[in-house]
């Protein structure tokens, strides 16, 4: 005789260790703190933003500010799901007036920052360096597949507000963001000074949609004594905040705490899972071919124009690589 078992769903627990004390940089840690329906990203840079910052010769205060924006480019690219491409870009009227960050998927990053030297001062924040202009975030599916691009109003305000206003108006998620950039010096050999960051996404993510809402934007024309729409935050999103909100700067960039260690002194509490991390890298996509296609996009006089001593010579932005042509492979007449 026999008999039919339920169709039921066997789970298995996670498995439960102790926090690695081992230090892991460029990478990025996904978690999840499921008592409080959250989730995000851990990002920690060493010898990887060290290598794109180094390879210009930036005043400390921009290589701070083209630091977070490599931060913030990791924790929101990471989270593509595809072979594109995540660029976070600015255009702005103050000394830093343009900067460019390009991450491809899965790991791949370079940076660039133009600047008026003239304009820089030591310990300018990051709100002045950009001063007024657009935040654009733009998702790169592929030559088939459409973009999208999300834009931020830059009013004077640093990088990590222009994300928590990205993610109010076009997300609609509740977001924290956390990025903290600085620079280690050591005596000894080897090098004595080097770049480093760190940052931290936390998103709350229940299940019931109703839980995450928040109160309606301002619409802009309201007449005046018109009441603001207010909405209760939620008890878990309001003690997730407050976690956040206590990690400290020398937290997110210390060389000798690990990203494991760090999520586990803020959820320990309430349980942390930690997921693989994704390993990043300083790659720029230039290459002789690509700048020789780029040459004969251009006009016959533009080429001909760009001789100098008999020779055509261009500059990576992004890597500070020098190609050189002669007038013949640059294909001058």
């Amino acid at each position: 005789m026999s008999s039919q078992l339920p169709d039921t769903k066997i789970t298995y627990p996670s498995p439960i260790r102790a926090p690695s004390p081992v230090p892991v940089d460029d990478a990025v840690l996904p978690y999840e703190v499921d008592a409080l329906d959250l989730r995000g990203r851990l990002t920690r840079l060493g010898p990887t933003l060290d290598d794109i910052l180094t390879k210009h010769d930036y005043p400390t205060p921009v290589g701070k500010l083209l630091g977070e924006a490599i931060v913030l480019t990791t924790l929101l690219g990471s989270s593509l799901k595809f072979d594109g491409r995540f660029i976070l870009q600015t255009q702005s009227d103050g000394p830093v007036s343009f900067l460019i960050v390009d991450f491809k998927a899965p790991d791949r990053l370079r940076a660039y920052a133009r600047f008026d030297a003239g304009r820089i001062t030591d310990g300018q924040e990051s709100g002045s360096l950009l001063g007024k202009g657009h935040l654009a975030m733009t998702i790169d599916q592929g030559p088939d597949m459409s973009r999208y691009q999300g834009l931020v109003a830059l009013d004077g305000g640093s990088l990590e507000d222009a994300a928590h206003e990205y993610f109010l108006r076009s997300e609609q998620i509740p977001t924290r963001v956390r990025i903290a950039v600085g620079e280690e010096w050591r005596g000894g050999d080897g090098p004595k000074h080097r770049w480093r960051a760190g940052g931290m996404l936390m998103q709350f993510l229940p299940k019931a949609p109703e839980r995450a809402r928040q109160a309606d934007l301002h619409p802009g024309d309201a007449p005046e004594g018109t009441v603001a729409h207010t909405v209760a935050e939620d008890d878990a999103w309001v003690e997730g905040q407050s976690l956040i909100a206590t990690v400290e700067d020398v937290e997110l960039i210390d060389p000798d705490l690990s990203g494991e260690r760090l999520l586990y002194r803020l959820f320990h509490e309430r349980g942390v899972r930690v997921f693989k991390p994704l390993a990043l890298k300083a790659q720029c996509s230039c290459s002789r071919e690509a700048v020789a296609s780029m040459l004969k996009s251009f006009e016959p006089r533009d080429r001909a124009e760009m001789v100098k001593d008999g020779k055509v010579e261009v500059t990576c932005e992004f890597c500070s690589s020098v190609y050189q042509f002669t007038p013949q492979e640059a294909g001058v007449e």
